[in-house]
């Protein structure tokens, strides 16, 4: 007998909050300087374990979600901030507006992802006026709704 969830045939699709949860072990891990295998050694892993936690691929456990908001500095909440609500992420609904190309969202697959995003990051936490950096934000948030207009 053969139960709803399962497919034949078929890889799996990574569901959408465990690709958001490891876009967030990434950026945060990035943020941090260390590298896939510097985090894999911290958690008795190997760093290709890491990639497919940061991808979605594999699912990460309650205790390794644990572990790695030691390791990382940060609240186990933290993995989870910016997920969309559980029907959203069950219809696809960040998707839907990100194929409709006017917002990219936290929850869309590929944001947390990249380089620039990180680099952005990076780079406005290097900022150490905190004056300078809400400037900065201020900025970019006119610039971000000029664009939509």
């Amino acid at each position: 007998m053969m139960l709803a969830h399962q497919t034949v045939g078929k890889a799996r699709q990574a569901h959408p909050v465990d690709v958001h949860v490891g876009g967030r072990v990434r950026l945060r891990r990035v943020f941090l300087g260390y590298s896939q295998e510097k985090l894999a050694n911290a958690l008795g892993l190997t760093f290709q374990q890491i990639q497919k936690y940061e991808r979605g691929a594999n699912r990460i456990s309650a205790s390794k979600l644990y572990e790695l908001s030691r390791i990382l500095s940060v609240p186990v909440t933290y993995f989870f901030e910016g997920v969309e609500s559980e029907g959203e992420a069950a219809t696809g609904g960040a998707e839907a507006g990100a194929a409709g190309g006017s917002h990219i969202h936290s929850s869309d697959p590929d944001f947390t992802n990249q380089r620039e995003t990180l680099q952005l990051i990076s780079s406005y936490y290097r900022i150490p006026d905190s004056k300078v950096r809400a400037e900065v934000l201020s900025l970019l948030k006119t610039l971000g709704r000029t664009a939509d207009s």
